[in-house]
Formats: structure tokens, C-alpha cells, sequence
């Protein structure tokens, strides 16, 4: 039994399918003022335990070596929030490989390392997509796992299927640029729409010179709380983040200008869509183009970190109110998908 026991560890080690974990302490720089990790800092450590072990698997293959690429993000939730001074354990596990991508369930856990005290945190799914070291144009074949049953490999086909039709979708109505509105009203979409522009450095990148998925999610996420907190001018934090959509690579010595607009508020949350739209300085010809996109959510709190309520979205025009309606069905879906969870885990 030992001996199978290490045969079956040694296959998994071989395929690069055994779990990936990081350790990390929280810090001072990690937290906003009153001691809440940032959103933007698990999403990075998240992405970088997921892009380890993305490339550990598709290079345990003869060829090309490569590097994972991070193509989309699922709804990734945020259980419950981290706090200076605890520990951060990321573990990511491979659960589906088609041709060219594979699928990677991440877990964050918290530990309070005084008390002893556990969280599960966030739970993530992330697809990559493998590129050559040699030709960066060229996506490499992905080495397949063993399931352990055949409705295991069904039911990843099944979300692989569904990931592929939707970054579709976003990509064919994605187009529309954010507009600067002067002296907007409070609670409007204009009042709290905000920006940031950062220049892609070397150590914002891979080995390919192309900007790394957590520092792109880490940025999203701090124009997302801009937006929330002008809004309500209150403590916020990061609730969830539906699916990120990765069009565009983004290389080095781009300008990226990372916008964020409100789209929803309910009575305790707030929906902000947020853009990715990068500019190559360099070959400036090649224009403008959007790069990434998402919808965070993210509530208020007060100082004993209770929700609070969100003042209600004031909307200006056909298009705000029919973002607004979207916002609305997404929330309500997720609401229910939420109570089913519940439900099922009863």
C-alpha cells in the first residue's frame, strides 16, 4: 500500500498536478489604514501561485520551454477579510487541461499565528495559457492530467466550454471608451468614476516582457476602491470579482490607464466595472486598446467593520440605467447562487 501510495505521488509530482503552496505575512504596506488587506494583494499572490504552477506543469513535457500566461479569472469571493500580521497560505491545484490551457483551483487561507485561529479566505479559479520561451507568438501544447473519474474530466470540459463562450462574448461587445464628465453630482456615475495610469516596468513582467496578472488585478483593484470609497466616503472592502478578462497581452514600456466606473449599488453593496486600456509608447501608431476587464464588488463598513448601507446610484441617461439593470440581474444571480451553495453545504 506504501509503495502504490508513493507510485501515485510520484505521477502526480511527474504530471505537475501536486498542489502548489505560498506562505506569506501580512504587513503594514499589504493594508489600508485601518488594518484590511488589500484585495489587489491576495489577487497578486493568487495569480503567482497559479502561474507557478501552470508553468511547472507544461514544462514537465520534451520541447519548448514555456511560461504560464494568465488568460481569465473566474468570480473570485472574499469570504472573510485578512489582516496585518496574519499569515496568507495560497495552494493551487490543476483540475482541467484542454490543448492549450489549463485550469488552476486556488484556496487562501489566514491564519492568525498568536491564537492558532483558520479562515478560508477566497477561493479562485484561473485559466493559462502556455507561451514559448523561444517565439512568444507561439502557444505551446499543454501536457494532459490523469482525472480520477470520467464525470471529473466531464464536468472540467463543461466549465472550459462555458469560460471559452463568455470571453468571447466579452471580447465582441467590448469597445466603449470612458468619458471625463466636469463637475459631476454626488452619488452620480461621474461623481466617483476614477483612473490611474501606470508605466509597465521590468519587474512588472514575466520572462516574455509582458505585464504579470497579478500586478494588472492588484491596479484594478485600487481603482475600484477609489471608486467605492468616493462614493460613500466610508471604509471599504472588496466583496467579490466576477470573471477578469484578459483580451490583450500588455507589454513592457506600455502606459497603462486603468478606469473605473459604478454600475450597481444595492442596499450594502456596490458594482464597479473596471478597464484595462494600454498604449505602447514606443510603436504609439498602434493606437490605444483594451487589454482587461471586470466587475468588482465591494461593501462599507463601519469602524467595528459592520456593513454599512450604500447610498442609492444616481443615474444620467439610457445607457447608466440599462449598465445599471445588468448589475442588478448579475447581483441577483449571485445571490442565488450563493443561498444554493448554502444550501447544498447544510
Amino acid at each position: 500500500m506504501r509503495q502504490n501510495q508513493l507510485f501515485h505521488l510520484w505521477k502526480q509530482i511527474w504530471r505537475g498536478r501536486t498542489p502548489n503552496s505560498t506562505s506569506r505575512i501580512m504587513r503594514p504596506d499589504d493594508a489600508n489604514i485601518v488594518g484590511n488587506v488589500h484585495g489587489g494583494t491576495i489577487l497578486k499572490m493568487i495569480e503567482e501561485a497559479g502561474c507557478i504552477i501552470g508553468t511547472r506543469h507544461c514544462n514537465t513535457q520534451s520541447g519548448d520551454r514555456c511560461v504560464a500566461a494568465l488568460a481569465r479569472v473566474e468570480r473570485t469571493d472574499f469570504l472573510y477579510p485578512m489582516f496585518i500580521g496574519e499569515v496568507a497560505h495560497v495552494s493551487a491545484e490543476i483540475t482541467y487541461t484542454s490543448k492549450h490551457s489549463v485550469e488552476v483551483q486556488i484556496n487562501v487561507l489566514s491564519e492568525n499565528i498568536v491564537t492558532g485561529t483558520k479562515k478560508v479566505t477566497n477561493k479562485a479559479t484561473l485559466w493559462y495559457v502556455p507561451f514559448s520561451l523561444q517565439n512568444v507568438a507561439k502557444i505551446t501544447e499543454v501536457p494532459p492530467i490523469t482525472y480520477s473519474s470520467s464525470e471529473q474530466e466531464e464536468a472540467g470540459k463543461k466549465r472550459y466550454e462555458a469560460q471559452k463562450l463568455e470571453r468571447l462574448e466579452t471580447k465582441e461587445r467590448n469597445g466603449e471608451i470612458l468619458m471625463s464628465v466636469s463637475v459631476p453630482e454626488p452619488y452620480t456615475v461621474a461623481f466617483s468614476q476614477s483612473s490611474l495610469i501606470h508605466l509597465i516596468g521590468p519587474s512588472d513582467c514575466t520572462l516574455h516582457g509582458f505585464v504579470h496578472g497579478g500586478v494588472t488585478m492588484k491596479l484594478m483593484d485600487e481603482v475600484a476602491g477609489i471608486v467605492a470609497a468616493r462614493h460613500c466616503k466610508t471604509n471599504i472592502v472588496t466583496a467579490s470579482v466576477d470573471a477578469i478578462n484578459f483580451h490583450r497581452t500588455i507589454k513592457k514600456g506600455c502606459v497603462i490607464t486603468v478606469s473605473g466606473r459604478m454600475t450597481f449599488t444595492s442596499n450594502k453593496s456596490m458594482e464597479i466595472e473596471v478597464f484595462v486600456d494600454a498604449d505602447q509608447l514606443v510603436e504609439a501608431e498602434k493606437g490605444k486598446y483594451r487589454a482587461v476587464t471586470a466587475f468588482f464588488t465591494y461593501i462599507s463598513l463601519d469602524k467595528d467593520n459592520k456593513p454599512l448601507p450604500v447610498p442609492p446610484l444616481k443615474l444620467e441617461g439610457e445607457e447608466e440605467q440599462k449598465r445599471f439593470e445588468e448589475g442588478k440581474a448579475r447581483y441577483l444571480q449571485n445571490k442565488a447562487k450563493r443561498l444554493a451553495d448554502k444550501e447544498s453545504q447544510q
